[in-house]
This record gives structure tokens, sequence and C-alpha cells, in this order.
């Protein structure tokens, strides 16, 4: 099974897949930025001195490198494009999956198992397509449940891995701030006969932990917990699947498949 990538669901042509705006991750985003820029106004101080150019290559330049080391392209490549599910988020429809196969279980009991032989034709996802063939195709119950599991094992590991591109980014990042403010103070030693440079340098070392610290928590970690979230109830989505076509090919009536199934309604 060609493993999905990030973007498209495993399960696109039986979930919902219409991709939103997730207004309350930007508005959490903005809610956690204005903190900080709101506490620095009533602390006194200029808004101006948390942006710094040097501090900010520093810590973003250094830890995309560390990334990019630690991690296979593809896996980069994919992690990164992953990231935009936190903000435009595919919406999965678990009922309207359940639905869906109470509909297949009623055509197989009622006029055989291939009967779903156009379902195979008609359905463009990989996932989908391989698991109605096999049931078409006569293979036992738990024949169609290992060949399944294989296939949602892969998909878990890889995308997993996707997530942690964004967890090993908020690991080192804080680091990198360290760094850039070690490289501050010996920016500030280096001229400690010119007063009028020493603020420039002072400057580039506190903000370049604040950049660190901030990502990594304000980010990077967010968006590693979240794309895990959807991981999983991708996940979710895909068990109903299996569990719903181990039940036909066992014959089990639509009633008790529709009961079993209900329980994984999110």
């Amino acid at each position: 099974m060609p493993v999905a990538q990030p973007g498209r669901s495993p399960l696109a042509q039986f979930v919902k897949r219409v991709l939103i705006v997730d207004k309350l991750s930007i508005f959490g985003l903005l809610i956690g930025i204005g903190g900080i820029i709101g506490g620095q106004l009533i602390e006194g101080g200029a808004v101006s001195i948390l942006f710094q150019g040097a501090a900010f290559l520093i810590v973003c330049g250094g830890t995309l490198g560390a990334v990019m080391l630690q991690h296979p392209f593809s896996i980069f490549v994919n992690g990164i494009k992953m990231g935009r599910w936190v903000f435009i988020t595919p919406q999965l429809s678990s009922g309207k999956l359940v639905s869906q196969i109470i509909g297949w279980s009623s055509l197989a009991r009622r006029d055989g198992i291939l009967a779903l032989e156009p379902q195979v034709a008609a359905s463009r996802d990989p996932f989908m397509k391989k698991g109605l063939r096999l049931l078409v195709d006569g293979n036992s119950p738990e024949k169609v449940r290992e060949a399944m599991e294989v296939d949602m094992q892969s998909y878990e590991q890889l995308h997993f891995q996707y997530a942690r591109v964004w967890e090993s980014a908020a690991g080192y990042s804080p680091t990198i701030g360290i760094l850039g403010a070690v490289l501050g103070l010996v920016q500030v030693m280096q001229h400690l006969s010119e007063p009028s440079r020493l603020g420039a340098g002072i400057a580039v070392a506190f903000i370049s932990t604040i950049y660190g610290v901030g990502l990594a928590n304000l980010v990077f970690l967010p968006i590693a917990g979240k794309l895990k979230l959807l991981i999983t109830r991708q996940m979710m989505m895909q068990e109903i699947l299996v569990d719903g076509l181990v039940g036909i090919a066992s014959g089990d009536n639509p009633r008790i498949i529709e009961n079993k199934l209900q329980g994984y309604v999110f």
C-alpha cells in the first residue's frame, strides 16, 4: 500500500475530508505571543527590543540545521508539510464511515460478498481498496485483519516519525538559544572598552534565549502534540474500517456490526 502523504487522508474516499482553518490553534498562538508582548509593555519595556535579527538567525538557523542533520530528507520534508495540519485541520467523520460500512454489510448480506466488487473499482483510496479487494476475493476474517494491520502499523510508524521532526526542533531550540546567548556575551566581552556597542551584544544574548525557549514551548511542542493527536484519530478511522470489514467477512448481522462500531464514534 502506498503510504499516504501528509495533507492527504489515508481514508480519503470515505472520510469527510474537508480542510478547515482551526481557529483555536491560531487563537492560542496569538494569545501566547500576545502574553509575552503584553508583559513586556506592562514592565515598561519597548516591543522593538524583542525583535533581534541576529538572535532570530542564530536560533532558527541552528535549530533547522540540527533537525535536518537528525532526520532523513523524506522524513524532514514530509514532517514540515504535515505541520499545516495544525492550522488547516482534516475533518474526520467517524459517523459517516460507520454508516457506509453498515451499507456495505447490508448489501453483502442480501446479494453476497461479490456485490461489493463495484465498490472496489469506485475507490481511489489504497487502504480502502485493498480491504474491499481482500473481502471480495473471499479471504477469511483473520487474513483480512492480518493484511490490513500491516498497513496500519506502517502508516502509524511513518507518520509518528513526521511528528517527531517538530519534537526534535523543540529539543534543540532552547539549547541553540543558549548558544546564541553565549555568542552575545562573547561580543560584549570583546567591546568592553566601547560602551556604545555593549547594548547590542547584551540584547542578542538575552533575546536568543527568549527565542529558543519561546519557539520550543509556544510553537514546536504544541505542533508535535497536535499532530500526534490527529494521527491517532486517523488510526482510529482505520480501525473502524478494519473491524467493519472483518465483521462483513465473518457474516455478522449488520445490526451487530453497527453496535460494535458505534463505540468508535467520536
